[in-house]
């Protein structure tokens, strides 16, 4: 159906696409398709936006109405949300935020009893409830009707846990953040100094509109120069939701979430830890990141893009390590999602467990060039790239051109009328003209004209 839930719950405007008379749609549908007549309870939390408070009275309305009680966690990231509703033997977690997206938008999605993203088919069920106006035949009466509980520690609860993921403390360390003004600005700080760091911190003051303004992990450069201006060890960028990391060393270098598999991967194998060897990524992961791994006994496997499908493939074959480049990282035997702050404390442990600085640890893998090249086409057609032999053909003829030093990758936009070439190899110019080229050809047989972004 895909109207209602996308790949991340559902996201919209506050107060216009994303109403409160659609967010008490939602808590009510979910909370009946989810707790199947039982009795019990729905953890809630929520990021910094100030459309926040809109949202969660009318999301929490919809679930009381149904008999369930709502425990309030506040304002907490994204992966407390998934850590809490196990915690507390909730029938489910829900998280109000719109991650790294601007203020005006916000979102709403679910995590199972276990922690987990929504499967497909209960996120259609409930969709289905909303958009086709079926009337849930229950409503609680009485003393059935669902209350409102305000846990007033959740963030301390959430810290507890990620301390215990560590056997190391962080003493002489100089840990520099930008909590992108958003749910982690009280976690973060609070959990690295318990842990004997010191700490510099930017962008920990929320006012609801300051969030993933010109700061956090889609914008690292306010972390880069930081880390640079107080001689920090290491420098941490967070989202509004806290469950993606991009780290920088401390040189003011990035490590993307490639390098943090890369070296958390390592350390886990050293250690044993690492399950059947190996590393989850997707389609987009950098080829350094392969080449590293191979040269080191490790493999790694690959999904389609999205953490969702990361998680999918390690519970399918027991994998405990995966992620993607965008710095959603997760460590399945600690959390059931991507996890910033927990991710922070795992790559910090290394630096503590080799004594290494963490630029001489980025510098384990080499990331190869990529290009990215959007084709303008048709949207009808934006699939039929698959179907023409012309372009098959020149796919074909450039990965022979590579001999496994480079790949393309060829993928439709989900909500625009784009095809996206990336091209990955080791000679910078020379990927560049080969997917401009490429996606040159694609418009030529599906499309328009070109837009080219690197």
């Amino acid at each position: 159906m895909g109207k209602l839930f996308g790949t991340d719950g559902v996201r919209g405007i506050a107060n216009k696409d994303l109403t409160p008379e659609l967010a008490f749609k939602i808590g009510r549908a979910g909370a009946f398709v989810l707790s199947k007549g039982r009795k019990g309870s729905i953890v809630v939390g929520r990021d910094t936006r100030k459309s926040g408070d809109m949202l969660e009275a009318a999301l929490v309305a919809g679930i009381c109405s149904v008999g369930l009680d709502v425990i309030s966690v506040g304002i907490v990231p994204t992966p407390a949300v998934a850590y809490l509703t196990r915690k507390h033997n909730a029938l489910s977690g829900v998280v109000i935020s719109a991650s790294h997206n601007p203020v005006e938008y916000n979102g709403i999605k679910f995590f199972n009893e276990k922690g987990y993203k929504l499967n497909d088919d209960i996120e259609e069920e409930i969709e289905e409830i909303i958009l086709e106006n079926k009337e849930i035949d229950y409503r609680a009466l009485g003393e059935k009707v669902g209350t409102k509980i305000v846990v007033e520690d959740g963030v301390d609860e959430y810290i507890d846990h990620l301390r215990q993921t560590i056997n190391v403390d962080f003493n002489g360390l100089k840990i520099a953040i930008d909590c992108g003004n958003g749910a982690v600005s009280e976690a973060a700080p609070k959990l690295l100094k318990r842990l004997n760091a010191e700490v510099v911190v930017i962008n920990d003051e929320p006012n609801g509109i300051n969030i993933n303004v010109n700061c956090g992990s889609t914008n690292p450069k306010m972390a880069q120069d930081l880390v640079v201006e107080t001689n920090a060890d290491i420098g941490l960028s967070f989202d509004g939701d806290a469950d993606r990391l991009i780290a920088v060393d401390e040189k003011g270098n990035i490590i993307d979430g490639d390098h943090i598999l890369a070296i958390c991967g390592s350390q886990l194998n050293k250690k044993g830890k690492l399950e059947h060897n190996t590393v989850v990524g997707t389609v987009m992961t950098n080829m350094g990141l392969d080449a590293y791994l191979n040269e080191n006994n490790m493999n790694i496997v690959k999904t389609k893009v999205g953490d969702r499908y990361v998680i999918e493939e390690m519970l399918n074959n027991g994998y405990v390590l995966g992620g993607e480049q965008s710095g959603h990282i997760i460590f399945l035997e600690h959390n059931t999602t991507g996890d910033g702050l927990l991710t922070a404390l795992q790559l910090i442990s290394v630096i503590v467990e080799t004594d290494k600085k963490a630029s001489e640890l980025n510098s384990i893998m080499t990331t190869f060039p990529q290009v990215l090249i959007n084709a303008k086409v048709k949207n009808e057609l934006k699939n039929s790239y698959k179907e023409d032999n012309i372009i098959k053909s020149e796919i074909e003829k450039i990965e022979k051109m590579f001999h496994g030093e480079g790949r393309v990758v060829i993928r439709p936009s989900g909500t625009e009328p784009l095809v996206r070439v990336m091209i990955e190899g080791k000679d910078e110019e020379k990927i560049y003209k080969v997917a401009k080229e490429l996606a040159e050809l694609i418009e030529e047989r599906l499309g328009n004209k070109i837009a080219v972004t690197n």
